[in-house]
């Protein structure tokens, strides 16, 4: 009988995992950012760990951040299987020994995606920083 409610109880719960996760795709599909078609004009602010910084208006029709700052030959890095991994920016690329990487922020608010997946809209403005330490 214990071994029993015990099936029942497990049953019950991995039928609402699954419901929970299927209502988290289905929020994540209907609210994500989605790409702007046509003409758009962004910029890109490059920033060192000393505090300087250059700024690159870019116009593109571009959708997604990578192509934008391809274009421009802002960015280059390694292929991955979850896209690309930005090691140089502006001709700097990041001393991994010294546990530099670049941060991407949009209006101050760090990216939860990569490069690959970001969308772009008119208007944005991207920080690109020189980050030390994990």
């Amino acid at each position: 009988m214990e071994q029993k409610r015990n099936v029942k109880k497990i049953v019950v719960s991995c039928i609402a995992l699954v419901a929970i996760i299927a209502a988290m795709f289905f929020a994540y599909k209907t609210f994500m950012a989605k790409p702007v078609e046509g003409s758009k004009n962004i910029v890109a602010e490059v920033i060192l760990t000393d505090g300087t910084s250059e700024s690159f208006k870019i116009t593109t029709d571009a959708e997604f951040l990578r192509e934008a700052l391809e274009k421009k030959k802002l960015i280059s890095g390694i292929e991955t299987k979850n896209g690309l991994y930005v090691t140089t920016v502006n001709g700097i690329t990041a001393d991994e020994s010294k546990q530099e990487w670049w941060n991407f922020s949009l209006n101050g608010e760090s990216l939860m995606t990569g490069v690959d997946t970001t969308p772009i809209k008119d208007g944005d403005h991207y920080q690109i920083t020189l980050m030390v330490g994990y």
